[in-house]
């Protein structure tokens, strides 16, 4: 594929979800500032990166700067240009074919590279830059100090476009809120010129990635630390209950205290298994639970861990059927977000707040991140059947 041809090439980029089209329709836009959020898998770099190529082709820029950290996922050590150059360009340089060459072809990067079209720089060295008639991409924004990402938008120069791009809660760094993908798109929600689009599992389309993400959270609450409560129904669980695998115990009795919960709907600890696992807990007729909450004294409930986070309403918060009013779950930005039918949202709220901060609480505790409750107006049968085949 020559330079010519690469004209047009992001206009035939086809979304395959409605986050990869509120990201096509944000890059499209007037905006200087474009965020955009989400795990892996989702496209994020793929619009960012063939959409800076393709105007740079059509004359609107004149190159695309790729800004991103090379961190060894073994060590945890970065590799920067100045610890070893060779070693940092060799492999942001095979990332990028990694991400666009299916698309573009190896030859067309390593041509728009040779050129310098396209260029790789470490975020470390940016400070004193100023970058015109530039795309500016930075990317894996959660591995770089938000000092630094501020420092590049001060460089922005004449006709140019700063794209931030990161996963603000699979690949974070550093505590939750606190990387830089997450105070980046804080920042950039209140800047009148920027657009900030949130992606999430719904969005993931590259093979595997789903999977890598729901064993990830899975390994993040078998590594919890247990309280005293919650080792004593682990091990009583795998007396009764050999076969089963358990991920976690979550003990809810502090938390139910805490905000004074009251319902007879919300167990003392809360069970969570391995998919296809729950039957192996809970014994044919429920015989292996109640000998399990016969020996601890503590009212149990199990689920099995799936990305489908309406489960965990339904066992855990306090109004029993307020799970049938829960229009999606996913995440944003650093926390998880639920969608409510609006004539529900005090329900799930609860007096001043309680219900919901419960719930914040056991998601914290689970997969490291708050949850935020969103009013959904109730939508037609028509338009109900068009969201659903998009999904």
């Amino acid at each position: 594929m020559v330079f010519e041809e690469l004209k047009g090439v992001f206009d035939k980029l086809e979304p395959k979800t409605p986050g990869q089209e509120e990201l096509k329709e944000a890059l499209k836009s007037d905006k200087d500032l474009i965020g955009v959020f989400g795990p892996t898998g989702t496209g994020k770099s793929l619009f960012s990166i063939i959409y800076a190529i393709s105007k740079v082709a059509e004359g609107e820029y004149s190159r695309v700067v790729l800004a991103r950290p090379v961190i060894d996922v073994v060590s945890g050590k970065e590799v920067t240009v100045l610890s070893d150059p060779e070693t940092y360009r060799k492999l942001a340089g095979e990332y990028l074919i990694d991400i666009v060459g299916g698309y573009l072809g190896a030859e067309t990067v390593k041509k728009l590279l040779s050129d310098e079209r396209l260029i790789l720089v470490d975020p470390h060295f940016l400070r004193g830059r100023t970058f015109d008639n530039s795309v500016i991409i930075i990317d894996d924004a959660q591995s770089i100090p938000p000092e630094a990402i501020v420092e590049i938008i001060t460089r922005l120069g004449s006709n140019s476009k700063l794209i931030v791009a990161g996963d603000p809660v699979f690949q974070r760094t550093s505590e939750p809120g606190k990387d830089g993908a997450s105070l980046a798109r804080e920042i950039l929600q209140n800047e009148p010129t920027a657009a900030v689009v949130d992606m999430g599992i719904k969005d993931i389309v590259r093979p595997g990635a789903k999977r890598g993400i729901k064993l990830l959270l899975e390994l993040q609450m078998r590594r919890r630390e247990l309280s005293e409560t919650e080792r004593k129904v682990l091990e009583t669980a795998r007396l009764y209950a050999p076969d089963a695998d358990i991920i976690t115990i979550v003990d809810l009795q502090d938390s139910r205290r805490r905000w004074e919960i009251t319902s007879e709907h919300v167990p003392d600890a809360l069970i969570i298994v391995k998919e296809g696992h729950l039957g192996r807990l809970i014994g044919k007729g429920g015989e292996r639970i109640q000998k399990i909450e016969e020996d601890t004294g503590l009212k149990l409930r199990a689920i099995e861990f799936t990305l489908d986070f309406k489960e965990l309403v339904r066992a855990a918060h306090p109004v029993s059927w307020i799970h049938k009013h829960v229009v999606d779950f996913d995440f944003a930005g650093p926390q998880l977000r639920i969608k409510v039918y609006s004539d529900y949202m005090g329900p799930m709220l609860g007096q001043k707040g309680a219900h919901v901060r419960f719930f914040d609480e056991i998601v914290r505790k689970l997969v490291g991140v708050g949850v935020y409750v969103e009013p959904e107006e109730p939508i037609g049968e028509e338009e109900g059947r068009r969201r659903r085949r998009r999904r």
